[in-house]
């Protein structure tokens, strides 16, 4: 959604990098380029008015000109006013003392209300809350049946008493599902609201009942991310018409310019709440003004990718190879299929090398990767026999024929997976042993040429000389410090009065 965003903002910023110090000429230049680089983005001329103008006086002040690095004080200026646009802080969620919580969806006609009702659902659900989903949407034809698959989907409970497409009325269906919560123990409703094309005054009217009728705990509005300028004039009418207490952002995967994500925070005084960031159900998430920030920076979103590892990967398994890897066992095909697994379901991989630090940089090579590349490698250790997958060393020719015939691929990727198969595992067994290096944890370094070990494990020299002199020094003296003992840190140089023979030195009777 960011990305010509980003690429604009990361050029400017990459042009400051090699100046020491910053003039008024360098920072009027740098802002106008952010005030471009916003207006391609589509965000609304009064944000970035004010925008550049914080950007400007901050950069002019103090905290740039006595920095030790301005272009890095900037990026951090910028940083901190984009957090600011998008909300400064995550607004959770506010539940009712008594349950049930309630929840109402407005917008616009094909903003994704019913799509999103579901997916907030899911969430909740993740959270360890009992929603149910409200069709109240009984206008747009099919849009209780299409809430009814989505609650499916989702495992949730939907409260349907009407046919919909016209039929029924939605504020008596919207009371209705207050004591049917009740009933049912359902602490959270979410009710999913009629939309239109355009903005009118009968379905302001419409909505503003319904409100009137359930006094929801948080009415949130839904807005298109890819709607540009017109989220700012949609989002204005519904606050005068309706009113809402928070925001969600539906379509941030698309390819539009985004900047209603940036203008309608700031036009509303009204906290972007959450985000939907794909067309799956669990492409959906709190969202973090901070962490929105980060990405739009290219510089990543290292606590998201986190939360979404410990979700997703079960803690017990992860010990168990985290054990079994450092401990410098086996390697197998099956461990390997498992790890693979456990990564596709965090996501599209493409969206997890997003969130990593200056990964904007290398967006063509990201957008090159193909997921279908993870199912033909799971094909082909599927298609191994157990004895294969602990052990492919024993894959002759005929074999890989065989695998290569039962996964649909060529004997060519096949070679080519257990090729790499080895490197890898020799890889995991040099990290298991410390990469061979003496010092490193778990590191087995291995004696250097003409030296041997002695009994308690001590290095003794190959040369009968030294090994004696080695011999000798170690019983009659303590360990000395290194670079020659006492004496050689000084450079052989003794100071004026003094005595060696008062000490107990080395060699010394």
């Amino acid at each position: 959604m960011f990305e010509t965003l980003s690429d604009r903002l990361t050029s400017v910023f990459s042009s400051l990098r090699s100046k020491g110090r910053l003039s008024d000429a360098d920072i009027d230049a740098t802002t106008r380029e952010i005030r471009i680089a916003l207006l391609e983005a589509d965000v609304a001329l009064p944000v970035v008015k004010e925008f550049v103008a914080q950007v400007k006086e901050r950069a002019r002040g103090v905290e740039v000109s006595q920095a030790l690095n301005p272009a890095q004080q900037v990026v951090k200026i910028v940083n901190d006013e984009l957090i600011g646009i998008l909300g400064g802080e995550t607004r959770r969620l506010r539940f009712a003392k008594t349950p049930p919580t309630v929840i109402m969806l407005a917008g616009l006609q094909g903003a994704g209300k019913t799509t999103l009702a579901g997916k907030l659902a899911r969430w909740l659900r993740d959270q360890g809350h009992a929603p149910m989903l409200v069709a109240a949407d009984l206008q747009r034809p099919n849009a209780v049946q299409q809430l009814q698959v989505v609650g499916e989907r989702a495992g949730v409970a939907v409260y349907a008493p009407e046919p919909g497409s016209g039929v029924g009325d939605p504020i008596a269906v919207a009371r209705g599902s207050i004591d049917e919560a009740r009933r049912l123990q359902h602490d959270i409703v979410i009710i999913d609201t009629a939309g239109r094309l355009g903005i009118d005054q009968e379905m302001m009217k419409q909505a503003a009942d319904i409100r009137d009728a359930v006094s929801p705990d948080e009415v949130l509005f839904v807005v298109d991310a890819m709607i540009g300028q017109d989220a700012v004039t949609t989002a204005r009418a519904f606050m005068e018409g309706v009113g809402f207490d928070g925001v969600v952002l539906t379509k941030l995967d698309g390819d539009a310019r985004g900047g209603a994500a940036l203008s309608v925070r700031h036009i509303t005084g009204r906290p972007i709440m959450f985000a939907s960031t794909g067309e799956k159900l669990e492409d959906f998430d709190a969202f973090h003004p901070d962490r929105m920030a980060s990405r739009i920076l290219d510089m990543g979103d290292i606590l998201t990718l986190i939360e979404q590892a410990q979700k997703t990967f079960d803690e017990e398994q992860a010990t168990k190879m985290a054990g079994k890897l450092t401990s410098g066992e086996n390697f197998t095909l099956d461990d390997f299929l498992e790890q693979m697994m456990m990564v596709q379901k965090m996501g599209p991989i493409k969206n997890l090398l997003g969130m990593m630090p200056g990964m904007g940089q290398m967006r063509d090579q990201i957008n090159s990767i193909d997921d279908r590349d993870l199912d033909r490698i799971a094909a082909i250790i599927r298609s191994m026999t157990p004895a294969e997958r602990q052990d492919p060393k024993i894959i002759n020719g005929s074999r890989r024929v065989r695998i290569a015939n039962g996964s649909g691929v060529t004997v060519t990727a096949v070679n080519n997976l257990v090729t790499r198969f080895f490197e890898a595992q020799k890889m995991m067994k040099r990290m298991a042993g410390g990469m061979g290096i003496p010092g490193m944890p778990g590191g087995r370094g291995k004696v250097a040429k003409g030296q041997k070990k002695n009994k308690k494990g001590r290095r003794v020299s190959g040369d009968p000389r030294k090994a004696g002199l080695e011999k000798t020094s170690s019983a009659e003296a303590p360990a000395q410090p290194k670079q020659g003992g006492l004496l050689g840190n000084l450079g052989g140089k003794l100071p004026p009065g003094f005595d060696p023979s008062k000490f107990n030195l080395p060699g010394q009777k």
